[in-house]
């Protein structure tokens, strides 16, 4: 029988990828993962399904279930609070009590399983991440699915990896392609999903052709089913926009320009943030199961007074991509829901930051074209078109991946005449958060993560 092949990693990899050769010939062993890993994709895309599917049902039933007791409307916001100030911290407990690696977004739980710093837990990880997800992602908080999304898909990927055991670098590689997975099904993007995976976890994801045909074939696979179960529209389909002429150009880089600043002061309140409540809560579940309470309870309240300023936002892209407000009124909504952004996510509570991310790209990318359409009116036909640029700019500022982000508000938008302006809006933002020495968003929350070393004083040296 033919010898297993040798699948050599690029780069920090210098691992062997072999299969058992008793079982399989050196022709079936480039066949056999890529087989899995659609199985992976079609299993996350499924889950990632149920998972919207559960979001906007149990945010329906929260904003409704009292509307049967004709109650004041006073008394009907107190009770809606109440309820969502319960459903986080019941989130928080669950998280807590049975997996405590899904709290946040678990990007970051990801990036350190391919590191192999620690595995995945998935029998416990997968049924918390999506209830507890579902109730905090539900309560009105500003959170995305994407996050959750991704660390489902890897969950899955560990989950298929138990029955190929056989293959050395096995858990690795349907890992990676259950998170391409997650992040295309849920936001419709396969290409997005695949250059995440490649683009901003390239320092944990080992490269050679066979992974990258398993990461390919789960973001394809888990987007057929997506597909299949919510159509094959974009999932912010836009009327197209005209090309901006070449010389308006210089309004895109000016725009990357700003959220490459302001991209580096998100990071760091975030990193800052989340240092202040882990400090005051002192691990303590009580304190961490209270500020849960609380949260949920103010975000309720200001989506009862206000909707605009809490939940994902998604709702609220697309209204001000169709309606525009005045400048003033998107500044407004910027500052708050940047602030309320943070707050959630500094928070833990299993919740993702993207689509948050994505919205307040939108709301000050459009302020900044309103205004620009009234400074220089023979460059700026089409404000709209500076709000999908700054989509894609805040992503790339705080994620540092701005390929990702370029593909992936190109296919949410379904917006493909507006490469260019995107290419050098991201590109700038990177250039600009690179140079005032801002670090990816993600690579800061690891090693926040991470078990601090014991610290030894120079006796204890002496007695070792």
């Amino acid at each position: 029988m033919a010898k297993s092949p040798s699948l050599t990693f690029f780069k920090t990899a210098l691992r062997k990828h072999r299969t058992n050769p008793k079982l399989l010939s050196a022709k079936h062993d480039y066949i056999v993962l890529p087989i899995i890993s659609a199985l992976v994709g079609a299993m996350t895309g499924l889950m990632i399904a149920l998972f919207e599917a559960a979001i906007l049902w149990t945010n329906n039933q929260r904003l409704q279930i009292f509307n049967p007791l004709d109650l004041p409307p006073s008394l009907n916001v107190v009770l809606i609070m109440l309820l969502s100030g319960v459903m986080v911290g019941l989130s928080f407990w669950l998280t807590l009590r049975f997996a405590p690696e899904a709290s946040g977004s678990g990007i970051t739980h990801i990036e350190g399983a391919l590191d192999d710093m620690y595995d995945i837990r998935w029998r416990r990880l997968l049924p918390v991440k999506l209830v507890a997800g579902t109730l905090a992602i539900a309560s009105g908080m500003i959170f995305g699915r994407a996050g959750p999304a991704i660390q489902i898909g890897g969950t899955v990927g560990r989950m298929f990896a138990d029955t190929a055991k056989r293959y050395t670098n096995s858990t690795h590689i349907l890992v990676a392609a259950g998170a391409a997975a997650g992040l295309a099904a849920v936001f419709n993007a396969p290409l997005a999903g695949i250059l995440f995976v490649i683009e901003e976890m390239r320092p944990h994801f080992r490269y050679n052709m066979t992974s990258i045909k398993c990461v390919t074939l789960a973001a394809a696979m888990a987007t057929i089913v997506m597909r299949a179960v919510h159509g094959q529209d974009a999932v912010m389909p836009l009327v197209h926009f005209d090309v901006p002429p070449l010389t308006s150009l210089w309004l895109f880089l000016l725009l990357g320009s700003i959220f490459g600043v302001i991209g580096v002061y998100f990071n760091r309140w975030i990193i800052s943030s989340t240092k202040l409540l882990k400090r005051k809560q002192a691990n303590k579940m009580s304190r961490i199961i209270i500020t849960g309470i609380l949260f949920g309870c103010l975000f309720a309240l200001l989506q009862s007074f206000a909707p605009d300023t809490a939940g994902n936002g998604r709702d609220l892209m697309v209204r001000m991509l169709q309606e525009p407000s005045t400048w003033a009124i998107l500044v407004g909504l910027f500052v708050i829901r940047l602030f309320g952004t943070i707050a959630c996510f500094a928070s833990g509570a299993p919740g993702g930051v993207f689509t948050p991310m994505l919205t307040l790209g939108t709301l000050f990318g459009l302020a900044f074209g309103v205004v620009a359409a009234e400074l220089f009116p023979s460059f700026v036909a089409e404000p709209t078109v500076y709000a999908i640029a700054g989509m894609g700019a805040l992503f790339a500022a705080t994620v540092r991946a701005p390929v990702t982000g370029i593909v992936l508000v190109v296919e949410m938008t379904d917006s493909y005449e507006l490469i260019l302006p995107l290419l050098i809006t991201c590109l700038g933002a990177t250039f600009v958060a690179q140079a005032i020495g801002g670090k990816p968003l993600y690579a800061e929350l690891l090693k926040l993560s991470l078990p601090k070393e014991p610290v030894i004083d120079d006796k204890e040296k002496i007695l070792q």
